[in-house]
């Protein structure tokens, strides 16, 4: 089984607003990353800390599952440690992916779970342009080291920890944006 952890627990402080209930073309910000994952794995996790009930309102009707980070300023890694404590067994492999990312190319996903089917890799990672971005795929042999991050580094730790268990998919296209200030915000719209 595959699942997806969506990281949408931050305080959006940069944005100084809620950015995953902001509008994007009918619909919120937080919606479009979700129901782009939907499609691809087995369960859908989504992890929320600041304005939980909204977020929430903002995915009604999706076949998901919520889970609440008590502590979201202990930063994107506490997020991620919930949500992999959270995964129902016999869950295989889990994508992280962020809830303010709602550009995601539809080729993305369907290439990193392809790349983990077919070994070489307990860690799949995007690489758009050369540059390592998000969404990632963790097999169930890196869920210990998941469960125990802090701080807002996310996974990247992980990652770097040991090269030779990563496996990397090239895309030539730029890292899709994610909405982190009212710049960003407008250039998507």
């Amino acid at each position: 089984m595959v699942a997806a952890v969506v990281l949408a627990a931050g305080l959006a402080r940069r944005m100084g607003r809620q950015k995953l209930l902001l509008p994007l073309r009918g619909k919120p910000v937080v919606r479009w990353s979700v129901e782009a994952l939907i499609p691809h794995v087995d369960d859908v996790l989504v992890v929320t800390g600041h304005a939980a009930a909204e977020v929430q309102t903002a995915l009604a009707g999706l076949a998901v599952r919520f889970v609440h980070n008590a502590n979201p300023e202990w930063g994107q890694g506490s997020s991620i440690a919930v949500g992999v404590a959270a995964l129902a067994p016999p869950t295989d492999a889990v994508l992280i992916a962020l809830g303010d990312q709602p550009g995601l190319p539809a080729d993305v996903v369907p290439a990193l779970l392809h790349a983990f089917g077919g070994g070489g890799g307990a860690i799949v990672t995007p690489l758009y342009r050369g540059r390592q971005g998000t969404p990632v795929v963790f097999g169930a042999e890196v869920f210990p080291e998941l469960r125990k991050l802090t701080g807002d580094a996310g996974a990247r730790t992980v990652v770097r920890a040991s090269p030779e268990r990563v496996r990397e998919v090239r895309f030539d296209v730029p890292m899709p944006d994610d909405i982190d200030t009212p710049e960003d915000y407008a250039r998507l719209m």
